[in-house]
């Protein structure tokens, strides 16, 4: 039940989609199909990502406020609760839309995922097309003729692992990464381990996993960190704009 659901809705769209920009694109080899499709589904997922982002930024910036209510109210859950609704009302933020946005998101990206991890390409499953998408002659599966995509890719891997590095540093921002410097306390060691694991660990593991599957997720991965990069960037100015003017609800 809950294959078919995901070979009907999410594995099997995604897969005629890449097969159509194929081919509608014979003079692209796959590396160059694989990074407009994963631009052009992040595109069409942008609003549904900027308005996450913005939320994320939106929650950092009140970080203080909500800490002040914790400290105020620590030995009253129910007022601290209603206090922090209210501080969420007044800056116009509603915090479990995030989440709801990400829980959207979350087959799409690892319908893409599985897509580039097995679909057996240059070799096209033609039981998986739809009618009116034609199986291409022809798949060249070597990136701009060096890198065969099919075969790990160290110079792939390295480019996943250093966008993901990027990519986490500008989520994570300046002002998580001291937040909890001067704290000693328990929660502010986890923290501070966790913020080193986030920006450090994490992009060396992508790189790893990146190289030690294919190159055609590394590829995935690398261009999907450089996008979210740029928009990273688009939303910290755009927020670091409304923030000058006034508050605008996310």
């Amino acid at each position: 039940m809950i294959s078919n659901i995901w070979n009907t809705f999410i594995y099997q769209p995604l897969y005629n989609g890449l097969i159509f920009l194929v081919d509608i694109l014979p003079w692209a080899d796959i590396g160059i199909v694989i990074i407009l499709f994963t631009i052009f589904i992040k595109l069409v997922l942008l609003p549904l990502t900027l308005k996450g982002a913005r939320t994320q930024h939106a929650l950092r910036a009140i970080a203080p406020d909500l800490e002040k209510i914790k400290k105020e109210f620590k030995d009253d859950k129910q007022e601290q609760y209603l206090k922090t609704m209210d501080l969420y009302k007044e800056k116009g933020i509603k915090p479990f839309s995030g989440f709801l946005l990400l829980f959207i998101q979350i087959p799409i990206l690892f319908g893409l995922y599985f897509i580039f991890l097995k679909s057996g390409l240059p070799e096209i499953s033609t039981e998986l097309l739809y009618s009116f998408v034609p199986a291409p002659q022809n798949v060249n599966i070597v990136f701009l003729g060096f890198i065969d995509l099919t075969q790990k890719s160290l110079v792939l891997g390295l480019l996943t692992g250093i966008t993901q590095f990027f990519h986490t540093k500008l989520s994570l921002g300046k002002k998580d990464a001291k937040s909890f410097e001067g704290d000693k306390s328990f929660k502010g060691d986890f923290m501070r381990t966790m913020n080193l694991q986030m920006r450090f660990v994490l992009p060396v593991l992508f790189g790893f996993i990146a190289y030690s599957l294919s190159a055609a997720i590394a590829l995935y991965w690398t261009t999907s960190n450089i996008f979210h990069i740029v928009q990273e960037i688009y939303v910290k100015k755009k927020h670091t704009l409304l923030e000058s003017v006034e508050p605008k609800k996310v």
